[in-house]
């Protein structure tokens, strides 16, 4: 029977190193009173944020003046002189607002290229987010490391430009307004850019460039960060997603790089009113800290004229340390790897340790445990779904109780590994075993890099576990202790992927954990393969697994910070003179069955003319409402002439109530010309609108009720077809309809348009003058000035 005793020790050890790893990678502790002034503090910090979000602020709103006058006088206060960019800019999607960007600037003694700090200072509209996360964190960040940069003196040599831009949240507007219109773009050479896609968790660094990163990855490794956490597999993950951020458009559109910042934990929270400084943590906050204090001075003396390369380099971060190589090592590290591992074989069979039988036998328990975790967890997470059909509301794919969902299926992974690797009686049979994933994990190393080069040190682990294979295979002896030293890379490189996946990627990607513990598991046959009694092993696992369920259904019900996301818009048809109520909602509550009843129609009429969702949502329900007296817009042709083989058109929208947004179909697949908004075409960093057939032609969010003037031509044989829709987010306030308040346990559900009064209707011509002048003017950048030139000509 085997010595329980190197067991317990090696499954002490590995836990240890594990949480070393969790803990480790962010700041644990942070200043509970105020730290001295020459040094960053998080309750400084904390301050900023309490005061940006007593209230809602996105675009549009009352609060959201109230907080750009904040910044402000917080920059002034520390000696600063600001300005304000003003201007209209239409994106690619066709997203339409006027931003006002707060501007800074400090002066350095011999500047080479300007350091840009950069953080948008609105939060999320429809769903009244307060933005403590996203992003009054990223603008706390950067003031109070800049009070302490300028407290201390700091002698620099580039001037720090410091940036919070508007209307981030609605198509990175405010970015695109500076990029390509203000004089200081180009003066640029790096941007710090400050995010959050959460509450909590370690602050991931993300590097975006144009071409090759490797000056950029020495850049960062000169900076010295104290808690990186970072790889290069990270960007490629998140290029990925439908996600963006202003660092994008100075990418894209300036050809400027820069380093995003951001904590995606507590995902849960994100664009929601929960969205509140009781739920930011404030170790992400400081995590953020510990970022800029030392980068700000780094950068604000290094060179910035030329952060280009043509090379790339690898990179990951373990505890204290941030490690990269050249992709060209990528290749030749996967050849040593399957020449070790070739060689470890050739003489571990001439030596009569290793059995080619028993190697081959080695496939059996991998394929095993590799398809019945992922299997188990994928229709386990589906039947999860099902039983719990709730969770479906969550929009962001990661539930309250997500992270005891990881949990128990990793552990319900574990258990599944221990239950196939049982080899009691035999001596080492891990070994045998051990050939099986080094091969596999050799082809996907392969694979990677010929497709994915920036997971290329995915490689490492596999290399350190060859050699546990090679140091017995060369002294027919096992050692507990050294196993646990080679084991670290695979700790250290793998494990966080582990937990890291579900967060970023949401639940969905869960039985992609399971498959990645078993990989990582295997890896570490030499320590959990000499395991005695693997079926206890197994039931302890399974155990464990049963009591995270359990804690996990006690964790399913709602409340108050672990709210149940809903929906309601009222919608008046005004050509038709009727009027819906509507949700996006699948499972309804209490609260909107009050509106749409027990047994509302399908949604599915109104879903013409659909709105922009990020995950796609549509109206699921609706039913019948009162129709009530709502202004409607005033819709002018200010112009409709035929010149050559083109219909010119003017049209100009004007709203006759409170308004927050006007959506603009194009109905007929016709080609729209020339397309001009508020005086400006779109900013083509990623396709181009100013030709467009069909669908949405744009999304304007108004301010201060600014009426939209529309130019552009179509063929003079077609007939123009638009839609209209216009929505106010005062469904709960309006004073023509008496809604009830949501329980304690609800918010608005986030990413679609919600609590809205939205009027929709055809765009007719009618008897206006077609003398009149038009409203908005095309703006051009002259200096700092902003000076306007005709865009009807």
């Amino acid at each position: 029977m085997k010595n329980n005793q190197p067991s317990l020790l090696s499954f002490l050890f590995v836990v240890a190193v594990i949480f070393g790893v969790f803990y480790f990678m962010m700041p644990q502790d942070y200043d509970k009173t105020e730290a001295p002034l020459s040094e960053f503090s998080t309750t400084r910090a904390l301050q900023t944020v309490k005061a940006m979000t007593v209230k809602p602020h996105y675009v549009g709103s009352k609060n959201h003046e109230a907080v750009a006058q904040y910044l402000q006088k917080e920059l002034q206060n520390l000696g600063i002189e600001t300005s304000l960019q003003e201007g209209f800019t239409m994106t690619e999607k066709g997203t339409l607002v006027q931003s006002k960007n707060i501007l800074a600037k400090i002066k350095g003694t011999a500047n080479t290229k300007s350091l840009l700090l950069l953080s948008h200072y609105d939060s999320a509209p429809h769903s009244f987010s307060h933005g403590a996360s996203d992003d009054a964190s990223g603008v706390a960040t950067i003031i109070e490391n800049v009070r302490a940069f300028l407290h201390n003196k700091t002698p620099h040599k580039n001037d720090i430009i410091i940036l919070f831009s508007d209307a981030e949240e609605l198509g990175l507007n405010g970015a695109a307004l500076f990029v390509t219109q203000h004089r200081w773009a180009k003066e640029v050479g790096l941007v710090l850019n400050f995010e959050a896609r959460g509450s909590s968790g370690p602050s991931y660094m993300l590097m975006e460039t144009n071409q090759g990163n490797a000056k950029m990855v020495e850049a960062f490794c000169d900076g010295k960060a104290q808690y990186p956490v970072s790889n290069s597999l990270m960007y490629s993950i998140y290029k990925m997603l439908p996600n963006d951020t202003d660092l994008t458009v100075f990418r894209e559109e300036g050809k400027i790089q820069g380093f995003n910042f951001a904590f995606i934990d507590g995902h849960y929270d994100y664009h929601t009113s929960q969205d509140k400084l009781e739920h930011l943590d404030p170790k992400s906050l400081a995590h953020q800290g510990t970022y800029l204090f030392p980068l700000l001075k780094h950068f604000a003396n290094a060179d910035l004229k030329n952060l280009n390369s043509s090379d790339d380099k690898v990179y990951f971060s373990v505890p204290f340390g941030f490690l990269s190589y050249p992709f060209g090592w990528i290749l030749p590290m996967v050849i040593i790897g399957f020449g070790l591992v070739l060689l470890f074989l050739f003489i571990g069979m001439g030596k009569h340790v290793l059995r080619m039988d028993e190697v081959i036998k080695g496939f059996v328990p991998l394929l095993g445990s590799l398809i019945s975790a992922g299997l188990v967890t994928y229709v386990g997470w589906k039947l999860l779904l099902n039983f719990y059909p709730e969770y479906q509301d969550i929009l962001h794919g990661f539930t309250y109780n997500g992270h005891d969902y990881i949990y128990a299926f990793v552990s319900l992974t574990l258990a599944i590994c221990f239950l196939f690797y049982q080899n009691n009686g035999k001596r080492n049979p891990e070994m045998n075993q051990m050939i099986a994933p080094l091969f596999l994990w050799l082809l996907i190393n392969i694979a990677i890099a010929l497709q994915l080069p920036g997971a290329g040190f995915l490689i490492i682990p596999v290399l350190s576990s060859a050699l546990m294979l090679g140091i017995f295979v060369l002294t027919q002896k096992s050692n507990w202790f050294i196993n646990g030293l080679l084991a670290i890379p695979t700790l250290f490189i793998i494990v966080p992927f582990i937990q890291m996946f579900p967060i970023g990627l949401g639940l969905k990607i869960l039985f992609g954990t399971a498959i990645l513990t078993v990989l990582a598991f295997t890896l570490l046959l030499p320590i959990f393969g000499s395991f005695a009694r693997k079926g206890i092993w197994s039931l302890v696992f399974f155990l464990l697994s049963l009591g995270l369920f359990i804690k996990a259904h006690q964790g399913s019900d709602y409340a108050y910070g672990k709210a149940k996301p809903n929906s309601l818009v009222y919608i008046l048809d005004a050509d038709d003179k009727k009027a819906h109520w509507a949700t996006y909602d699948v499972n309804l509550d209490e609260w909107t069955k009050g509106y749409l009843g027990e047994k509302p129609k399908s949604g599915a009429t109104l879903n013409t003319n659909k709105l922009y969702s990020k995950y796609g949502s549509q109206y699921t329900f609706m039913a019948s409402a009162p129709v009530k007296n709502i202004a409607k817009p005033t819709i002018e042709f200010l112009r409709d002439t035929l010149q050559g083989n083109q219909r010119l058109y003017r049209i100009r929208i004007t709203p006759n109530r409170k308004v927050n947004r006007y959506d603009l179909f194009n109905n007929n697949n016709i080609t729209i010309n020339n397309f001009i908004a508020n005086g400006v075409k779109s900013i083509n960093f990623k396709s181009n609108i100013s030709s467009k057939t069909s669908g949405k032609l744009l999304s304007y969010y108004v301010v201060d009720n600014l009426p939209l003037e529309l130019s552009f031509s179509i063929p003079a044989d077609k007939k123009l077809d638009l839609n209209l829709v216009e929505s106010s987010f005062d469904l709960m306030t309006n004073s023509l309809f008496n809604i009830t308040p949501r329980r304690s346990w609800m918010i608005p559900t986030p990413f679609v348009l919600n609590d809205a009064v939205i009027i929709r209707q055809k765009v007719k011509a009618s008897p206006k003058s077609l003398e009149a002048k038009p409203v908005f003017r095309r703006a051009t950048q002259k200096d700092s000035l902003t000076v306007v030139v005709d865009s009807i000509r």
